[in-house]
């Protein structure tokens, strides 16, 4: 008995080191882990300024515990290239650009490696926004159509394969909001991998405006950026329901992983 327990103090120093070698399960930050910038627009119609106030707050509780660094500015105007490269994501809410020197800066940000998150009105152009770029980079034609007023969708997953999709259910019915429809289609571009969809099982969909058939995109990417586009963003439901929840944690947290300058998610 006696040669056992000294046999077993001899062996317990070595278990104890293998033990510490073994690659620990967690990943804690010392230090905030990047920054973003949040753009929003005050003065939008009233269903996008509260989406984009429950938005703020959604995301500012991601900071949690100084995980990453959050931002908010109502204008792009003091945001040279030279300031905005500091940033890990943009994320807009609902905030369109309309001034030549901030659509210069936010162009060299993305063509430079920069990461995009936009949410519904900041994807929107027409016939009358006169930035072809912005088309290039979104990769779809100008809007098209809508449903009115908001209501809930039935959404399904065009592939769930991808890192924001692939924890999500195949479908799910989406809560209410205002949808935009593309033409064309973001679904025509080679560079776009389209990951959600309204169900073609919805139409007629609308009932003031009535959208009776087509493609219908709502959360896509063009490859050649580090970008995502989600059609959500109208009105005070947008943040009822943990599935679409689940959907922009993945959607943040993939745009991020992917900074040129390492995943900041391993640090």
């Amino acid at each position: 008995m006696k040669k056992l327990c000294i046999l077993l103090l001899c062996l317990f120093p070595c278990l104890n080191i293998a033990a510490q070698t073994e690659e620990y399960a967690a990943n804690y930050a010392s230090a905030p882990r990047f920054k973003a910038l949040v753009h929003y627009d005050p003065h939008a119609e009233e269903a996008h300024v509260q989406f984009d106030k429950q938005a703020m707050e959604f995301f500012r509780k991601l900071t949690y515990g100084e995980g990453w660094i959050m931002e908010t500015t109502t204008s792009l105007a003091d945001y040279p290239y030279e300031k905005l490269k500091d940033y890990s994501l943009i994320i807009s809410l609902n905030a369109a650009l309309a001034e030549p020197a901030q659509r210069a800066a936010f162009q060299k940000y993305m063509e430079n490696g920069g990461g995009w998150m936009g949410f519904h009105a900041s994807g929107y152009n027409d016939r009358r926004t006169q930035w072809p770029w912005f088309n290039e980079f979104l990769g779809c034609g100008p809007f098209y159509c809508n449903n009115w007023p908001p209501q809930p969708a039935l959404v399904e997953c065009d592939t769930q394969e991808h890192v924001v999709t692939r924890t999500l259910p195949q479908s799910f019915v989406a809560p209410a909001s205002e949808f935009y429809q593309w033409n064309p289609s973001p679904r025509k571009n080679p560079n776009v991998e389209v990951l959600l969809s309204i169900s073609q099982k919805m139409y007629p969909f609308g009932i003031k405006d009535v959208v009776k058939f087509g493609d219908f995109p709502i959360v896509w990417t063009n490859k050649k950026y580090r970008m995502i586009y989600l059609n959500m963003g109208h009105g005070d439901e947008g943040f009822i329901d943990a599935t679409q929840n689940l959907l922009f944690v993945n959607a943040f947290r993939w745009i991020v992983s992917r900074d040129p300058q390492g995943d900041p998610f391993k640090k």
